[in-house]
C-alpha cells in the first residue's frame, strides 16, 4: 500500500532521503553481516512481567525465528497489506513480529498494553485489523482473554503467545512449532512486491479529538526518523541501545528501534519501567545509547548511591524529551561524565527537531533550543535537518513569522512526515496546508545565538493534549465520558504538572442538583467504560460551575490556572 504520489517519492529519492530497501532488508543485511553477534535481550526481569523466560539471540538465531513466524503468518492465510493489531510489552516476541511483518509486507499497528476496550474498538471500527496478535500474560492481565470477551462483535482472529490461551484464540506457540521449513515462506516471498515506499505501521495519537487517529508510516518515512536519530545522537556501528518505552509510537520505534536496524547494533529491552533493572542492564549489557525524561536524568544524577554502586560507564550519550529539560543538567551530564545528551522534540505524525551535540556542543543551548531544520540559510551536520522544511506562522493572522520571539505554530513537510490519517480525511484538511506542510499544534518561537537566529525555542503547545508519562492523553475524550455520568451535569479535565510524569490529570465536576459524588465513584466509573488506566484522573475538583465562553466552550487555561494557584 503506497500513500504518496509518485512525484513526491521521486523528489525525495532525488533528495537522498529516500531509498530502497525496507526495514525487513535492513534486519536481513544485518543478519548476513553479522550472524554470530548478539542482536536482542531479553529483560532479566520477562517472567515477572510476561510470559516466557528471557531470551537472548544472535542475529542467526533471531532470522530464524523471524523467518518462522513469517511462516505462520502467510500459513494463516495474512497477505501483503493486511493490518495486524499487536498489543505487546517490550519482549522478543514483539521485535520478532515486527520483523516478520516487514518481511512479509503485512502492516503493523501497535498500541499501548494499557488500552482496554473503548480504544480498541475505536480503532478495531477504523483499521479493520484481519488479526489481533498479544500475550496471555502481562503482569496479571490477560490480554488474549479480555479480547475475546469484550470485543466478540469483530471479526478478528486472536493469536497468542502464552499458557492457556482461551478457546477463540490460536496459540502461537503450538503454531511455532508445527513449521518445519521455510519452503512456503520462499514460495510467498518471490510473489512478493513491498517497496520501502509500502505502509509498515499504522500507530494512534490521541489528539485533542476524542477518538484516536491512525498515523500511517512507511518504511522510507522510518527510514527518514531514524536517520535523524543516529545522526542527532552520534550513534556508530554496533551500539548497544536500551529501549525503554513502550515499542509502539515515535519516541520507542524512530527513536530506538530503527536506529537499532541501521547501526546492526545490539537492541536490550525494559518494559515496565524499574529503576533497579534499567541501572542493572545498563551495567551488564554495556548499554551504550537509552533515552529517558528529564525528571529520570535529574533524579540519577543528582542519586550518589548510583554512581557509587553502579557502573554506567558503558554509556556514551542519552536521549531526552516529553518536557524541557534542566540546563544544568544537560551540563553536568557532559562536563562531568562526557555524555552529550540529545534534546528531542517529535510526534507520530513525524516532527522531527532534534538537538544534538554535533550541532548545539553548548549543553545548556541545547536544553532549551533547537535547529531551524530546513530555513533557508543554515546547513546542519545532522542529514535528516537538511531534508525537511520548517517555518512558524501566527495562529490568528496566519502570517510567516521570521523575527525572533514571536510565538508561532511549527509547521513541517519533508520525507519525515506522514502522508495523512488513516481513514480520518477531515483532519487532513485541518493538518496540512496547500502547500503540503503539515500544522503540528505546537508553539515556537524565533531565538538568536548572538545575532544568528539559527534556533527554534519551544513555548508551549497550541493544542489542550495532555501529555502524562510520553503518553498523549485527549481531553476531548475524558470530557465525553464524564459527561455521560448519570450524576453529574457537567465536567472537563485538565493536565497539572509533575516532576516524574509530566503532566497528570484532574477532573472537574459538577454534580447534579441534590447529588454528591466521590472521587473513588468517579475511578470506578472510568473502569467500568474500559479506560486505558493513564488516562484516568488522579485528582477531583468539585466545582459549582465550569468556566465557558460566550460560546460555551469549556476554558480549559482557567482550570488549569486552578491547579497552578493551589500548587
Amino acid at each position: 500500500m503506497i500513500p504518496f504520489p509518485s512525484e513526491i517519492i521521486e523528489q525525495y529519492t532525488k533528495l537522498g532521503a529516500w531509498g530502497t530497501p525496507t526495514l525487513g532488508d535492513l534486519f536481513q543485511q544485518n543478519a548476513e553481516l553479522k550472524p554470530l553477534e548478539i542482536a536482542l535481550v531479553d529483560a532479566p526481569n520477562r517472567e515477572d512481567f510476561s510470559a516466557g523466560a528471557p531470551r537472548r539471540l544472535s542475529y542467526d538465531e533471531l532470522r530464524q525465528n523471524v523467518d518462522r513466524l513469517a511462516t505462520v503468518l502467510i500459513s494463516e492465510g495474512l497477505v501483503k497489506d493486511d493490518i495486524i493489531l499487536v498489543q505487546l510489552p517490550n519482549i522478543a516476541e514483539l521485535v520478532i513480529l515486527y520483523l516478520a511483518a516487514a518481511h512479509t509486507g503485512l502492516i503493523v499497528s501497535p498500541i499501548p498494553v494499557q488500552y482496554r476496550v473503548k480504544e480498541i474498538k475505536d480503532i478495531v471500527s477504523i483499521i479493520e485489523p484481519k488479526a489481533y496478535f498479544t500475550t496471555t500474560k502481562f503482569k496479571k492481565f490477560n490480554h488474549a482473554r479480555y479480547f475475546a470477551e469484550n470485543l466478540a462483535e469483530f471479526d478478528v482472529e486472536i493469536y497468542a503467545w502464552g499458557n492457556e490461551p482461551p478457546n477463540d484464540a490460536k496459540s502461537l506457540d503450538d503454531l511455532l512449532l508445527r513449521v518445519t521449513n521455510n519452503v512456503p515462506l520462499n514460495d510467498y516471498l518471490k510473489m512478493l512486491d513491498t517497496t520501502a515506499n509500502d505502509i509498515f505501521t499504522v500507530c494512534w495519537t490521541s489528539g485533542t479529538e476524542a477518538k484516536p487517529k491512525g498515523v500511517p508510516r512507511t518504511h522510507n518515512n522510518w527510514v527518514t526518523t531514524g536517520t535523524g536519530n543516529v545522526d542527532g545522537v552520534g550513534l556508530q556501528d554496533g551500539d548497544c541501545i536500551l529501549l525503554p518505552f513502550p515499542a509502539v509510537n515515535m519516541a520507542s520505534v524512530g527513536a530506538l528501534l530503527v536506529p537499532w536496524l541501521m547501526i546492526c547494533g545490539k537492541l536490550v529491552l525494559h518494559h515496565p519501567f524499574d529503576m533497579k533493572v534499567f541501572l542493572d542492564q545498563i551495567q551488564h549489557e554495556k548499554v551504550n545509547y537509552t533515552v529517558a525524561a528529564p525528571a529520570l536524568l535529574n533524579m540519577i544524577l543528582q542519586e550518589e548511591e548510583i554512581w557509587k554502586h553502579t557502573d554506567i560507564s558503558s554509556l556514551k550519550y542519552l536521549g531526552t524529551g516529553s518536557a524541557p529539560p534542566d540546563a544544568w543538567m544537560m551540563k553536568k551530564f557532559q562536563e562531568d561524565h562526557g555524555i552529550a545528551i540529545t534534546n528531542f522534540f517529535g510526534s507520530n505524525e513525524g516532527t522531527p527537531l532534534c538537538a544534538g551535540y554535533a550541532d548545539v556542543p553548548d549543553p545548556e543551548k541545547r536544553s532549551k533550543y533547537f535547529p531551524r531544520a530546513g530555513v533557508e540559510g543554515y546547513v546542519w551536520r545532522n542529514r535528516a535537518a537538511n531534508w525537511i522544511q520548517t517555518k512558524l506562522v501566527d495562529i490568528e493572522k496566519g502570517e510567516l513569522i521570521e523575527k525572533p520571539g514571536k510565538p508561532g505554530e511549527l509547521a513541517v513537510r519533508g520525507p519525515c512526515l506522514f502522508p495523512g490519517y488513516y481513514k480520518r480525511g477531515e483532519f487532513d484538511r485541518t493538518a496540512f496546508d496547500s502547500d503540503g506542510y503539515f500544522y503540528s499544534g505546537d508553539l515556537f518561537e524565533i531565538a538568536s545565538d548572538g545575532d544568528d537566529p539559527c534556533y527554534y525555542r519551544f513555548v508551549g503547545r497550541k493544542k489542550d493534549l495532555i501529555l502524562r508519562g510520553g503518553m498523549n492523553i485527549s481531553p476531548a475524550e475524558l470530557d465525553d465520558l464524564l459527561s455521560r455520568h448519570p450524576r453529574l451535569l457537567e465536567a472537563a479535565v485538565a493536565g497539572y504538572p509533575d516532576e516524574i510524569l509530566g503532566e497528570r490529570v484532574c477532573a472537574f465536576v459538577v454534580p447534579k442538583s441534590g447529588e454528591r459524588i466521590s472521587f473513588e465513584e468517579i475511578i470506578d466509573y472510568f473502569h467500568e467504560v474500559g479506560v486505558a488506566p493513564y488516562k484516568i484522573p488522579e485528582r477531583m475538583i468539585v466545582m459549582d460551575a465550569l468556566p465557558r465562553n460566550p460560546l460555551n466552550k469549556v476554558l480549559r487555561h482557567e482550570l488549569t490556572a486552578i491547579l497552578e494557584k493551589e500548587k
